[in-house]
């Protein structure tokens, strides 16, 4: 009888289990804060006392404004101790905080929306919309800010667009798998720009550059990137596309602390362009006061489009009639924003242009030709930077 085959069992290489690196500082400060925080409250309730958080009030009656460091944040706070009325918000706050705290050890993060859905698993604690849990996880944030812990920090990230960059800069990544690091010369993107991560804190920098200059609007930065305007002037340029998210606006602050360099915004030449997306980039906002060490930008000043350079430039004929809303924000910044009140080159220059009664994009600058913008407009500019509004 011939003998019975036997199958050969191999065994299958054991899985790898991918390995948690070392926590950064600012990771074990994040996770001591929360286990801070969470003692309290259990010692509170050990001792049959009534928990209760306290929050920096997040608004602009709680923020003095420093010209050198911009808006800053008082000593006032909001109390929440847990009762009746209360319970669902405490135990909220909880939950989210235990859920950054896993996110945090793990080397994980989750969207903004996706910590919205992760609640309903929480039972009564569940959020009924997002804009529920994103005012908790602003209550969060601000509870650690003092700390130097900011959202991103939490591991909750938006889902808002980074900006580009391009120009002589070097930005020393991290692979976050085996840390391995990553150069990307911001000179040789070739048709395309590197685009700012939505956490930017363990990044460094080399440049040689002279200064930034911040962009507000996509085409202008593409003109200027194309045409590799950068080399010529020996700069950084930084497109935000409108309003700049929080990431480009800590890394366009971490860049020039780092490198010392000088910030020279590039904006449109309305209310809006001036009054929210300019002054909230240089000296933050008084409703997120508890954001603004993180985020606003002091060595930043503004280059153009004034409403002088409308005259200077002769661009009468490429403006537009300022809407009711633009009057509206215009005064409204005279009359009410700390930051125009301290500045009296401000004041002449939203009065000035509140008297001409018109508005004035960057592509106005092309009425004269589409590369004007290069060849005269900007060196002239940079000529006078001593003129540059504050």
């Amino acid at each position: 009888m011939a003998a019975k085959k036997t199958k050969k069992i191999t065994k299958k290489p054991a899985a790898k289990t991918k390995q948690r690196k070392p926590m950064s500082k600012l990771d074990q400060v994040t996770v001591g804060e929360i286990n801070r925080c969470a003692e309290h409250v259990y010692g509170r309730i050990e001792k049959l006392g009534k928990p209760e958080l306290k929050f920096p009030e997040r608004s602009l009656k709680n923020a003095r404004y420093d010209k050198k460091g911009g808006f800053q944040m008082g000593r006032n706070r909001i109390e929440r101790t847990l009762t009746v009325n209360t319970v669902k918000t405490f135990a909220q706050t909880l939950k989210l905080m235990a859920f950054s705290k896993t996110m945090v050890e793990d080397d994980d993060f989750a969207t903004k929306r996706e910590a919205y859905y992760i609640s309903k698993n929480w039972g009564e604690a569940k959020f009924k919309d997002q804009p529920e849990s994103d005012t908790v996880m602003d209550d969060i944030e601000a509870l650690f800010s003092l700390e130097g812990v900011a959202r991103e920090q939490l591991r909750f990230r938006p889902e808002d667009h980074g900006g580009s960059v391009a120009g002589q800069l070097v930005v020393i990544d991290r692979d976050p798998e085996d840390g391995e690091i990553i150069r990307h010369d911001c000179t040789r993107m070739g048709s395309s720009a590197y685009q700012i991560p939505r956490s930017v804190e363990h990044l460094t920098f080399e440049s040689k550059a002279k200064f930034v200059l911040v962009v507000e609007t996509g085409g202008m930065f593409d003109r200027l990137s194309h045409h590799k305007y950068w080399r010529t002037a020996n700069c950084i340029l930084v497109g935000t596309q409108g309003v700049p998210s929080r990431a480009t606006r800590r890394f366009i602050r971490k860049l020039s602390d780092d490198k010392n360099l000088p910030v020279y915004c590039f904006n449109d030449c309305d209310p809006y362009g001036i009054s929210n997306i300019y002054r909230t980039l240089k000296v933050g906002s008084g409703n997120a006061v508890h954001l603004n060490k993180f985020f606003c930008v002091p060595k930043a000043r503004y280059l153009g489009v004034t409403p002088q350079d409308i005259i200077d430039f002769k661009l009468e004929q490429a403006t537009h009639p300022l809407k009711d809303v633009d009057i509206k924000r215009a005064k409204d910044a005279l009359k009410n924003d700390p930051f125009f009140q301290a500045h009296k080159e401000w004041q002449k220059a939203i009065k000035q242009m509140l008297k001409m009664g018109v508005r004035a994009e960057q592509q106005a600058l092309a009425k004269w030709g589409l590369n004007f913008v290069i060849d005269e407009y900007l060196p002239r500019k940079l000529s006078e930077a001593k003129k540059f509004l504050p």
